[in-house]
């Protein structure tokens, strides 16, 4: 019975073992398809933006804004805006399954319709495990910050 016993546990230890490994493995994937997903934002990537955005996409501004994925897109289309600037700093993932939340701090500035901005805002960012792979399903952003440097 004592083999049964310390194989189970064992099996037990490497079961955990795979489950933070992949919840790490996961951390890593959705930071990276943040980051991108910034990075796109930045160059108005429409085509990127597309492939990580969700079709039933939403996002929520401090100022009570929504935004759609049909929103977005249509915007980095347009180019009326052109980003210096547009990454996070302070980013943190965490994931629960299927889901990823991501916090971080993000600095906004360029032109938009030739008229400058420079804002920083915090954000989540949520991400859910799709079967086509992770997708950026909801966003949320503060009121701009007023201690911007």
């Amino acid at each position: 019975m004592r083999p049964l016993v310390f194989t189970l546990a064992i099996l037990m230890l490497i079961g955990a073992a795979n489950q933070i490994r992949s919840s790490v493995d996961d951390e890593k994937a959705v930071a990276a398809l943040d980051t991108e997903y910034q990075a796109a934002v930045k160059r108005n990537d429409a085509a990127t933006m597309d492939r990580l955005l969700a079709d039933d996409f939403v996002l929520v501004t401090g100022f009570g804004k929504i935004y759609t994925k049909a929103d977005l897109l249509e915007e980095a289309r347009s180019k009326r805006l052109v980003y210096e600037h547009q990454e996070d700093s302070e980013q943190k993932v965490r994931v629960w399954g299927g889901t990823a939340v991501i916090t971080a701090l993000l600095w906004a500035k360029g032109t938009e319709n030739g008229k400058p901005f420079d804002y920083r805002v915090w954000f989540s960012d949520t991400y859910v495990r799709m079967p086509n792979g992770w997708r950026y399903v909801f966003g949320q952003a503060s009121t701009r910050l007023s201690n911007t440097p």
